[in-house]
This record gives structure tokens, sequence and C-alpha cells, in this order.
């Protein structure tokens, strides 16, 4: 675990400041999309549901891509890989820009595209991971690591804190134009990488990419610290954190507000998100880490409670702002702890599970709570959630010494 000298360290290697600048750029233009698109999916239909489907198409692709994807990473060039996965991404946000503006734009035409997005991010996730130890020398690889996930958490806030006020004052258009250019940029900053050919493309291959990724699954299910931080992970994705993937419908219905509304959550949980971001930084060591990400997984559950079960938007807004800085940090946590335990020859395969659980969890969350919500409304399906996730922190938290022995001694 690295403090911010450490990340200050990182950044002044030239490779690793094209990389991070590149990083934050294409993942925050990503979420500042994200947030367009569900706001969009409101605007059409003024269903629960189908803004659910749209985020749902956006994350789920990793369900069935990203065993594959983190075995094409170990043995492809990963640089090219992500140039390409990052040019499709853009591809999609320049098409749905013209179907916008031209008035074509159908629900339909929206989840295809967002599914393709979904898959072109997938790919990208684990090559662009991969090349992390190949930006630094071999002291400051802590600080690159915790500058990634610093970075990739803290982006996943900023991204709808930006996008908020410019759909306010702008509309939806401006926010996915901003999308397509950041990953256009991101695309082309790769070439300017000078990395070891070892880096760019992993010496030890196996079988077909069907066998390596079925041996990263056993590797995860196998690891005594892995498997149960990621089980702990994907509960709480799925439970908790597919809530901010359908904000539109709860800043309409729960607290009948517009998109002045969407824009004062949003940039709440963004500041929140970088402010527990810092912290995880600040912190600077690695004993301890697993007990932080627990913990901050069950204050997320009973900030997530809190939001769902008021109607007072001032309250809505210290929860959901709770529910950024602890949701940052859990991620930050784990995937630090993941960078550190894993077995170097595994690692595109155990980050794009760890992707996977990030993506397709809070997908298939929203998608349940949609369709539950038609039925009983928004508020008891996540309420109903949050006593699941309780109870999945209280049996993870009886294992934490075990936990954090895998995980925290490399």
């Amino acid at each position: 675990m690295a403090s911010l000298s450490a990340v200050g360290g990182v950044l002044k290697q030239r490779n690793a400041r094209i990389f991070y600048t590149g990083s934050v750029v294409c993942w925050t233009g990503s979420w500042i999309q994200r947030i367009a698109t569900d706001w969009l999916a409101w605007e059409l239909t003024h269903s629960v549901l189908w803004v659910a489907v749209i985020a749902f198409c956006n994350l789920v692709p990793s369900v069935i891509i990203s065993p594959i994807a983190g075995a094409a990473a170990d043995r492809m060039d990963r640089v090219h890989l992500t140039m390409i996965s990052q040019f499709v991404a853009a591809g999609q946000a320049a098409i749905l820009v013209v179907l916008v503006l031209t008035g074509t734009i159908r629900i339909e035409l929206m989840a295809i595209l967002t599914a393709i997005n979904g898959a072109a991010e997938t790919f990208a996730q684990p090559a662009r991971q991969c090349l992390i130890p190949g930006l630094v020398p071999r002291q400051y690889l802590p600080g690159a690591v915790a500058l990634n996930s610093l970075t990739y958490n803290t982006a996943r806030f900023i991204g709808p804190a930006i996008s908020g006020p410019m759909i306010a004052l702008w509309g939806v258009v401006p926010s996915i134009a901003v999308n397509c250019a950041a990953f256009l940029f991101a695309s082309l900053s790769m070439v300017r990488l000078d990395l070891d050919p070892a880096i760019r493309r992993s010496q030890r291959v196996t079988g077909s990419i069907l066998h390596d990724a079925i041996e990263g699954v056993r590797y995860v299910i196998g690891h005594r610290g892995i498997g149960p931080l990621m089980l702990f992970a994907a509960t709480m994705g799925m439970l908790l954190r597919s809530v901010p993937e359908m904000l539109p419908p709860y800043v309409a219905d729960l607290f009948g507000r517009g998109a002045e509304g969407l824009a004062t959550l949003a940039s709440a949980m963004g500041c929140a998100a970088l402010i527990g971001g810092s912290y995880i930084a600040i912190r600077g060591r690695l004993r301890g880490l697993t007990q932080v990400a627990l913990l901050a997984g069950g204050s997320l559950a009973i900030a997530t409670a809190g939001f769902v079960a008021t109607r007072y938007f001032p309250v809505g807004v210290v929860c959901i702002a709770a529910m950024g800085a602890m949701t940052t940090m859990h991620g930050i946590s784990i995937q630090t702890l993941l960078q550190n335990s894993c077995a170097p020859h595994m690692v595109g395969r155990v980050l794009s599970l760890w992707g996977m659980i990030t993506r397709a969890a809070p997908a298939m969350g929203a998608l349940a709570y949609g369709a539950a919500s038609e039925l009983v409304g928004l508020q008891i399906p996540v309420l109903v959630g949050t006593v699941l996730c309780a109870c999945m922190w209280a049996y993870t938290w009886r294992r934490r010494a075990a936990i954090a022995a895998a995980l925290e001694g490399g």
C-alpha cells in the first residue's frame, strides 16, 4: 500500500503520467455518458424498468465476456487490445449523438448501443490494468496500484458529478459527445507509451483462451482470501451499488425533483467519493485494509437504507454522499488487496473477474430492483436488499482474520 508521497513518485515517471491521464479521462467520460443515457431512457419512457434495462445492457456483457477478456489480456498485445476496445466505445457514443440530434433515437437502439459499449469496456479494463507493472520501476509499484485504484473509483463518481449539471443546462448530447472525445483521447495516448515487450504481451501462454478463463475462475474460488472477498463484493454490488445505477427514477419519484435534483445528488456523490478515495491514499498502508473494505461495505448498507427510506431531499443528499464515500473506499481497498495478493500470471484474469463484479453485479441488481418496483415501488425492494447485505456482512466479518492473512501478506 502506498502513501501520497509514493503516488507522487509514480507521477514523476513519463509512462505513468501518460497512462493515468488517459485512464482518468476515459473513465470519467464513461460515467458522464452513463448518467446521460439513464436520464435519456427516463425521458423517453418514464419507466423505472427501462432505466434498469439500460443499466443492465451496459454492464451485463461483463458476465459473459470478462473471463475471456482476462485470458485475452494475458496472451495478446495489451496496448493494441486497449486501443481497439476504446475506439469501439468512442464509435458507439458518436452514433448515439447522431441518433439523438436527428430525432431517430429509440429505446431499443439505446439498449443495443449500450451493450456494445459495455462489451468494449469489458475488454479494455484488464488489458489496461495489466500494463501497470511496466509503467514504473519496481519500487514505485505500490504507488502505481494505489493510483490506478484511486483514479478508477473516483472517476466513477466524479463523472456523474459533472454530467448532472451538464444535463440540467444543455441536455444529454454534450455529455455523450464528451465521452466520445474522452475515449478517442485515451486510445491515441496509448501509442506514446514506451513499454517492455514482456509487459505488452504475457510470456506465459497455456492452452486455449477458454482453458485460461476457466483456470482463472478456479484460482479465485480456491484462494482463501480472494474468493470470500469477491463474494462479499458481489453481494454489495448487486444489492447496494445498483441503486446509483438507476438514479433518475429516485430523483423524480422519491424526491419529486427534475434535472437540477439529479445534478445535486450526483455532485454530492462525486465530491464525497473523492474524499473517500483520498483517505485511502493518505492512509498509506496495507495492514488493516481488509477491515477497512468490510467496514465500508457495512456503512454503505446503512447509507443506502437511509437514502431510499426518506423523501426529505436534504437527508437524501447526505445519504448519497455517504454512499459515494463508502463505495469508493470499498472499491479501492479491494482492488489494492487483489493486486497485492494474486499470482503474477493470474493478474489479468483476476482483475477481469473483479471488473465483472463491479459491472455485472450492479446491472443485475438494477434490473431486479426495476422489475420489483413496478409491483411494490422503489423503496421496499432496496430495503430488503440492505437487510440481506447486513447478513452477508456479518458472515464475512466473522472470517475477517483468515481473509486478511491471505490477502495482506502478499
